[in-house]
C-alpha cells in the first residue's frame, strides 16, 4: 500500500464520521484541515502533525485495556502511528492494539468512535531524538474476545483493565471521552 491510499482512507472515514463529542467534532474539523497537506500528513515525518491511529480495547464485562505508557508515564488506549503497509486507519488502529496488547483475534468496529488532537514529542523516525509536534488521533473500538490474556509490549510499562467508574491515575488527556462512545456500541 501507499500512503496516498492511507491519506484517502483518513479523508472518507473523517469526512463522513458523525461525531461523538464537541471536542471530538473540533478535533474532526482540525484533522480534515492537516489532511489538506496531502499524503505527507499521514507521516510522523509531518512536523506540523500527523494522522495516528489508536485502539479502546472493550472485554465482555465493559472493562477497559489501558496501557501505562513507558515513555509518557501516562495511562491510555494503544496506539500510535500509522504505516505504509496499513490499508486504512482502522486497520492501523487494529494493528497497533494487537501489537501492544500482545491479544489475537480482536474484533474491530471500523467506524471511529472519538478523534483527539493533542501536542506530543516524537521522532520523525525511530531512533531520531523527540520533537514537539501534534497527534491527530484517530480513535476505533476493539472487542476482545473472553479469555485472552494479554502481554506487555515495549511501549508500555503496565497493562490493566479497568472498570470504566474506577480508572487509573495519571491519566493521559482525552482518555475518558472515549469510554462512553465505545460502551454505547457493545450495547
Amino acid at each position: 500500500m501507499t500512503i496516498d491510499v492511507l491519506h484517502a482512507d483518513a479523508l472518507r472515514v473523517l469526512t463522513g464520521w458523525a461525531a461523538t463529542s464537541d471536542e471530538a467534532a473540533l478535533a474532526q474539523k482540525r484533522t480534515l484541515e492537516l489532511l489538506g497537506d496531502g499524503p505527507v500528513a499521514m507521516s510522523r515525518a509531518h512536523r506540523a502533525g500527523h494522522v495516528t491511529a489508536s485502539a479502546l480495547i472493550v472485554d465482555g464485562d465493559g472493562r477497559v485495556l489501558l496501557c501505562l505508557h513507558g515513555r509518557l508515564g501516562l495511562w491510555m488506549q494503544l496506539g500510535g502511528h500509522c504505516e505504509a503497509d496499513d490499508v486504512s486507519l482502522a486497520a492501523a488502529a487494529l494493528r497497533e492494539g494487537t501489537e501492544e496488547s500482545g491479544i489475537s483475534g480482536l474484533v474491530l468496529d471500523p467506524t471511529p468512535i472519538d478523534v483527539d488532537v493533542h501536542e506530543v514529542r516524537c521522532g520523525a523516525a525511530e531512533g531520531a531524538p523527540a520533537e514537539p509536534s501534534v497527534h491527530n488521533d484517530v480513535r476505533f473500538l476493539l472487542r476482545c474476545p473472553a479469555g485472552t490474556v494479554e502481554r506487555i509490549s515495549d511501549e508500555s510499562a503496565e497493562l490493566g483493565w479497568f472498570a470504566p467508574g474506577d480508572l487509573p491515575s495519571p491519566l493521559a488527556s482525552g482518555t475518558v471521552r472515549q469510554i462512553a462512545p465505545a460502551l454505547a456500541r457493545i450495547r
